[in-house]
């Protein structure tokens, strides 16, 4: 397409809208994962981890329809977000020295970047349909919606430092997310098949069951984990 026609603006605004409505819960890990840096810190972690998700997401885009099919990935996924998840809620270790807080600036970037591209398996399909296979249309897209991605997380993690609570809702959503994941791996379909069948239930209701299991396992492991910091 040119940039002429207007069927080029649309698709590309269509990339940008469906990009934002998929960020949601990626600005949630971004803002938990950036809220324990120093406030010098936090601007960095989530401007740079926004970018380097948004280039992972463009990447992963270009070849979702293989990656999809792969058994175990989703499975993998849904582990990763899981240990995001407890590993978000735990407090962390007061330790002075710029060593540190680099330390702590890169892990919240790494954290970010796992957790976007986990969360991205199955919203890159949206995007990859959007684009209607025109590269140029998909990077352009996704790189004008980092900035808004940056305002969402930004106004989220004021959010966070007035209630606090809310840390243990987006954890409990990536908990969510994880469970909705692994009901989707290609590997798993014929005993969930069975599993559906059993209990008399549609597969969307019963990713929803796993989903909130997985939720309350993520809370569950974060209150035992918290307790045994504490008590040591």
């Amino acid at each position: 397409m040119e940039l002429t026609q207007a069927a080029f603006w649309l698709a590309l605004l269509q990339i940008i809208w469906v990009n934002i409505l998929l960020s949601g819960d990626n600005a949630v890990v971004i803002a938990l994962a950036a809220r324990a840096l120093p406030p010098d810190q936090q601007k960095k972690a989530i401007v740079i981890g926004s970018a380097a998700a948004i280039v992972m997401r463009i990447v992963l885009t270009l070849v979702a329809a293989k990656l999809l099919l792969l058994p175990w990935l989703k499975l993998i996924g849904a582990v990763l977000l899981v240990y995001i998840g407890v590993t978000l809620l735990l407090p962390d270790d007061e330790d002075e020295g710029d060593g540190k807080t680099h330390g702590s600036l890169m892990s919240a970037i790494r954290t970010i970047m796992i957790a976007d591209l986990v969360m991205s398996l199955d919203n890159v399909v949206a995007v990859a349909a959007a684009a209607m296979g025109d590269t140029t249309l998909l990077v352009l897209g996704l790189a004008i919606s980092i900035p808004l991605v940056i305002f969402g997380s930004t106004l989220l993690l004021k959010v966070i430092e007035r209630f606090p609570i809310i840390v243990w809702v987006g954890a409990a959503l990536l908990g969510f997310i994880a469970g909705e994941l692994l009901v989707g791996d290609p590997a798993l379909q014929e005993p969930i098949a069975r599993i559906d069948t059993a209990l008399g239930v549609t597969q969307h209701s019963f990713a929803t069951m796993v989903g909130v299991a997985g939720a309350l396992l993520v809370l569950a492991l974060g209150k035992i984990l918290i307790a045994r910091r504490k008590a040591d």
